[in-house]
């Protein structure tokens, strides 16, 4: 039996496909559409914080004029100055945060996993605050804590200021302009950070998890122990991120809301910059706030072991 013969287009030899370079144009296209970003941050970020950073060692006054003489001196008189207020926002922020923790995980699951067709109205709900200013919001929680509220009159029946007075955090029967008050505003300004990373979280996590652990006999309370509260970290690390951050140097809550006993560090930085003029130390306050939270989001994210954040 004779080979078969091979045809022209078969004998000849198969030819690898060369892999041709991209051009450089093509290579510099990611480049170009991040350089408004990175121009953006620049020009709105990184420069002011160069001009504050060299106003803190600055020394002077408003009518000679202020002049850099790396005075670094000017954040350890600050800190010992003010360091109360540092406690007291870091407290706010804290409490503030752990509230709308435990407000907000419970609506969020509500949300992602019993809402069904109401799931859209919901988070319209959630975001609503949003369409009118911070200032009309916080204003608002002047007339829900007034002295003769429902609110105020439903605590005292229920004596929970009772509790809250002997912790200190209220006086008598007054709620309005104790630090009850500020944390009330911060809790409610800030609730929508916490519940839309957690919804986010929540809405990811694929029910079959959830079916299976019900095949495997497991509770209700066990299937979110083993579960869904271990998948949903990531947007409980995002959301008490995104609500402490704000909280720890706002100063509107305290301001209205608040009493002199009651100021945060960001009531005293507005205060330097804007009635004492002393501009150094109100740079030196916001940079000592800026390396505090810095360095307790990040052990605060190591400890929560995750990265993956929403």
């Amino acid at each position: 039996m004779s080979a078969p013969t091979l045809t022209k287009e078969e004998a000849a030899p198969v030819e690898e496909p060369v892999l041709r370079k991209p051009s450089t144009r093509k290579r510099l296209v990611p480049y170009w559409l991040l350089l408004p970003g990175i121009i953006w941050l620049l020009v709105f970020f990184a420069l002011p914080l160069v001009y504050q950073a060299s106003t803190s060692v600055q020394t002077g006054s408003l009518e000679a004029g202020f002049q850099v003489t790396w005075h670094f001196q000017t954040y350890w008189d600050a800190f010992l100055e003010y360091w109360p207020q540092f406690v007291r926002s870091l407290l706010y922020a804290g409490t503030a945060t752990l509230l709308c923790l435990l407000l907000g995980y419970p609506l969020a699951y509500l949300i992602a996993f019993k809402a069904g067709r109401w799931r859209n109205l919901l988070l319209v709900l959630v975001i609503a605050p949003f369409f009118t200013s911070f200032l009309i919001r916080t204003l608002a929680w002047k007339t829900i804590l007034a002295d003769d509220s429902l609110v105020v009159d439903a605590l005292n029946a229920l004596h929970v200021l009772d509790v809250t007075s002997w912790i200190g955090w209220t006086e008598g029967d007054r709620v309005l302009a104790t630090p009850m008050a500020v944390v009330c505003g911060l809790t409610y300004n800030f609730l929508p950070f916490m519940i839309l990373p957690l919804y986010t979280s929540l809405e990811r996590i694929d029910g079959r998890l959830h079916e299976a652990a019900q095949d495997l006999y497991a509770s209700p309370a066990t299937t979110f122990r083993k579960v869904t509260f271990p998948l949903s970290m990531p947007g409980v690390v995002s959301g008490t991120l995104l609500t402490f951050i704000p909280a720890s140097g706002d100063y509107v809550n305290a301001e209205l809301l608040g009493s002199t006993d009651t100021k945060m560090v960001g009531n005293v930085i507005q205060s330097q910059f804007l009635r004492v003029l002393d501009y150094p130390t109100a740079a030196a306050l916001s940079f000592i706030l800026m390396a505090i939270v810095l360095a307790m989001v990040t052990v605060y994210i190591r400890r929560a072991g995750t990265e993956d954040l929403v």
